[in-house]
């Protein structure tokens, strides 16, 4: 399966819209949320996660210009996101679009772990168009915050490996990274044990944050989500970034740590509020669950969140993958355009939207005997005009539903060429198409479905050119950016 290296421009991303796009084409370039969203889960029954207090500034070994993951290899370029389940190796590797950054220009300065502590201050109050280059070493912040409020900055590793540089918040500082400026870059870095998130994206008093760019980044074990995206409540927005390439995990170690705030389990991967065209490709998202509560998405973009990409990522041992709205909890964002008519004046947690191409796994049995369980794969809530497509699931365990689609809110609703082990389940008055779509499939149709995986085996043949017809530019290509035939394949990937 190719890979096809492609430069990410550190500002003025350009975002991949839904009519403008096939899959595998995507290039996109703190908490304000008091009242946060109760949702209920399935199979447990167990409370949703809740937003937290405003948020406040004081509150593997490199390959071919890639990085390999646990068990994976790096593509050329590319960095590889080995899935590993519990004691297992990695199948399934990352690499479409994920060349290193480009070397940096302009104003650069130059850290390393002996200013540890003046990088707050430096970053802070750094100038527009600044990159900080930072040398290798782990970052040991003891409860400083690295705030970005000026427009183009950079914060880099020097030597484009993730696992180089670790700014290490020690469950100490509340956010490491936080970014209220537009035309900012997070690349090649790691980000460790964030009291509550490891990067925040929010607007500022005076204007909308747009463009932002994570790239081939490892958040780990934050103590709430990994990313946070969302207003700050002055009227301003957070829209038309990114989060690539990257690693956003939960460990075993980590798990313990997280806030039992809202049933016990308030955590996630990326976590969306009222954000519009953001793109979440290409990533590795593991273990945000816990034994006791439910676990928030690996990607959830809700409140009035539109136009969310969600393409080519592994998921792994997630309580649930992705999730587009949730409940009528909170004030949505609106838009003059009413871009669904057929909701009246009724609540819309998201507004258009696709899943496509995405491996999502769950194998451990310690997720399965926690309390949420996998409760689902993808999970359209209050969801207006959503597509589901492509998409691998696979559950070597029980699992509620693979894909759902929820309230009356959720019209419109596309569901085609997904290869599924559990049910597709329409239930509380949504509506919705359903195509080409394999349900209750069996493991021996994937190369390795016990190590995440999912590329079809030689003898696939329920799902080899079985697929429905898509719409020309929806889903062109599939899960390694390979073009699809004439006689689609079933699932992420094409044969």
């Amino acid at each position: 399966m190719s890979h096809l290296p492609l430069m990410i421009r550190s500002s003025a991303l350009l975002v991949a819209t839904l009519g403008a796009t096939g899959c595998g084409d995507a290039e996109s370039p703190f908490d304000a949320d008091a009242s946060g969203g109760a949702g209920t889960g399935n199979s447990s029954g167990a409370a949703g996660a809740s937003g937290s207090g405003g948020g406040s500034p004081s509150g593997g070994s490199a390959g071919s210009g890639g990085e390999a993951g646990s068990g994976g290899s790096a593509g050329s370029g590319g960095e590889a996101g080995g899935a590993s389940g519990s004691g297992g190796t990695g199948g399934a590797s990352l690499g479409t679009d994920c060349a290193p950054l480009p070397a940096p220009a302009g104003t650069i300065v130059h850290v390393d772990p002996s200013m540890t502590g003046q990088l707050k201050g430096l970053i802070n109050n750094s100038e527009a168009n600044t990159t900080f280059v930072f040398a290798n070493g782990t970052y040991a912040l003891n409860g400083a915050f690295l705030w970005i409020s000026a427009t183009g900055v950079t914060l880099r590793s020097a030597s484009g490996n993730p696992a180089d540089v670790v700014l290490d918040g020690g469950y100490q500082s509340t956010e490491v990274v936080t970014v209220s400026a537009s035309d900012v870059t997070v690349a090649e870095l790691t980000i460790r044990r964030a009291y509550t998130h490891g990067i925040h994206v929010t607007s500022s008093d005076n204007a909308d944050t747009v463009d932002v760019n994570i790239y081939r980044v490892h958040v780990e074990d934050s103590r709430e989500q990994a990313i946070k995206i969302n207003p700050n409540g002055s009227g301003h927005y957070t829209d038309r970034g990114q989060v690539a390439c990257s690693r956003l995990t939960l460990s075993d170690t980590g798990r313990p740590q997280i806030n039992p705030f809202a049933g016990g389990c308030y955590t996630g991967g990326v976590d969306a509020h009222q954000a519009r065209d953001w793109v979440i490709r290409d990533n590795h998202i593991e273990g945000f669950w816990c034994s006791s509560g439910l676990s928030e998405h690996g990607v959830h973009m809700w409140r009035g969140s539109r136009d969310t990409i969600v393409e080519r990522n592994i998921f792994l041992n997630n309580a649930r993958a992705v999730g587009f709205g949730l409940s009528e909890f909170g004030s949505p964002r609106t838009y003059s355009d009413s871009p669904c008519p057929a909701a009246g004046s009724s609540y819309v947690g998201h507004y258009g939207g696709v899943v496509r191409n995405n491996f999502i796994v769950a194998n451990r049995q310690e997720l399965f005997d926690s309390a949420g369980g996998f409760d689902a794969g993808i999970a359209f809530w209050y969801s207006c005009n959503a597509k589901a497509v492509h998409n691998s699931i696979v559950s070597t365990g029980p699992n509620f539903s693979s894909i759902e689609w929820r309230f009356a809110t959720s019209t419109g609703i596309e569901i085609t060429n997904n290869i599924v082990t559990h049910p597709l389940r329409a239930r509380g008055g949504a509506s919705g198409t359903q195509d080409g779509n394999l349900e209750s499939a069996s493991l021996t149709l994937f190369e390795d479905a016990g190590n995440a995986n999912l590329h079809l085996a030689a003898g696939a043949a329920a799902a080899i050119d079985q697929g429905a017809a898509v719409t020309a530019g929806l889903c062109d290509a599939d899960f390694d950016g390979e073009p699809r035939g004439a006689a689609r394949d079933i699932g992420a990937d094409e044969r």
